[in-house]
């Protein structure tokens, strides 16, 4: 159930494109600074509300102490609404049948500018050309992932696809937004319900190949949105989603790279070294033929995940190879990235690994193209 609470905009505390953060006193408290609680408006469903305006909030996220999402969301300033967005075409509806659902013109309908694309040869024969695909698990790993291909390749044109498994709306995103300002990112596509990038899609496979056939991508990189859900059993988490996703660059002809969800850090065994969800993903979801990056790391904990990449690909439902990669100068590439690196809590000295092994599949993308 949702909770509700209503306040009033005392600060603006941060923006970025398509989004922002308030400090929001509930109405009712006494003043205290415990009462100011943070906030995200999407301007694109509630407009933009000012200081002293009053809002209407869900707090359940918040009021449960949840980690990516543990904030407050604007659902309505009711006295300042937004004005009414221009026409469009689309009907393409996201969020469907919620009191904030949106209608989109997407990418692959009928009235879309880039329709003729989407049903010419190349890819209404679903033909991704080779194009290689980078998946991964949680959000965290893009700007790693993007570190290693400009590591090499600092001019490839790498879309990022975002998959509804986390947050539905881009904007949720800092570092998309940020990536995108960089000019790490040459353009976005949200898939499912996931919605707010430069491209609306329908499908993931639709939205690939819009990557490649309408945005030039020479790379794309499909990851889900901020918020990975996990409950604990071996089936019960959004990452399962990277297998499935490793599928629709087989069935289109790309190239499927699986970057490993690695960690030195965690404490819990089923996610010490690859974990057990990178394990299902890419053992028993994945049906097809993906590389498998791992940098050359000569340490122990190197050869325990060399170890368990080698038993994973032995078992394995799919054909997954592993690719060794040379691991010189990923450090300070991952350094150099112009978001603040951070999963589960932890950075980049915290667990180092984790963001080493995103970097190598970056790394064996770029190096794809040079092939």
């Amino acid at each position: 159930m949702m909770q509700w609470r209503e306040g009033t905009v005392e600060e603006v505390r941060g923006r970025w494109p398509g989004a922002v953060e308030y400090a929001v006193r509930l109405a009712g408290s006494n003043g205290a600074d415990d009462d100011l609680v943070r906030a995200l408006a999407y301007t694109a469903l509630v407009g933009e509300p000012q200081v002293g305006d009053r809002v209407l909030l869900n707090a359940s996220a918040l009021l449960r102490g949840l980690g990516t999402g543990g904030l407050a969301f604007v659902v309505a300033a009711p006295d300042r609404l937004p004005a009414d967005p221009e026409a469009s075409d689309g009907h393409i509806v996201k969020a469907r049948y919620t009191p904030q659902q949106q209608m989109f013109m997407a990418v692959d309908e009928q009235d879309s500018p880039h329709h003729d694309v989407m049903t010419g040869p190349l890819a209404a024969s679903g033909d991704l050309q080779g194009m290689p695909v980078v998946v991964a698990d949680l959000h965290s790993a893009l700007p790693a992932v993007l570190a290693g291909i400009r590591l090499d390749r600092p001019h490839a044109r790498v879309v990022y696809l975002m998959t509804d498994g986390g947050a539905l709306p881009l904007a949720f995103s800092r570092n998309v937004a940020t990536l995108s300002e960089h000019g790490w990112l040459a353009g976005t596509v949200t898939v499912g319900q996931a919605y707010g990038g430069q491209h609306e899609a329908v499908t993931l496979h639709s939205g690939l190949l819009a990557a490649r056939h309408v945005l030039g991508a020479d790379i794309a990189v499909v990851i889900q949105g901020p918020g990975n859900v996990g409950t604990g059993t071996p089936w019960g988490y959004t990452g399962v989603a990277a297998g499935e996703a490793l599928n629709a660059v087989g069935t289109l002809g790309g190239r499927g790279i699986a970057a490993l969800r690695v960690s030195d850090a965690d404490a819990r065994d089923r996610h010490r070294g690859i974990s057990h969800h990178s394990t299902t993903a890419y053992g028993r979801i994945c049906l097809v033929a993906a590389d498998l990056p791992l940098p050359v790391d000569p340490t122990e904990f190197g050869l325990l995940v060399a170890d368990q990449a080698h038993r994973l690909v032995r078992e394995a439902q799919g054909a997954l190879r592993v690719r060794e990669v040379d691991a010189e100068g990923l450090d300070a590439a991952l350094r150099a990235v112009p978001v603040r690196l951070s999963t589960m809590g932890r950075g980049l000295d915290e667990d180092h690994a984790a963001f080493l092994y995103s970097a190598a599949a970056g790394r064996h993308a770029a190096r794809l193209l040079e092939s």
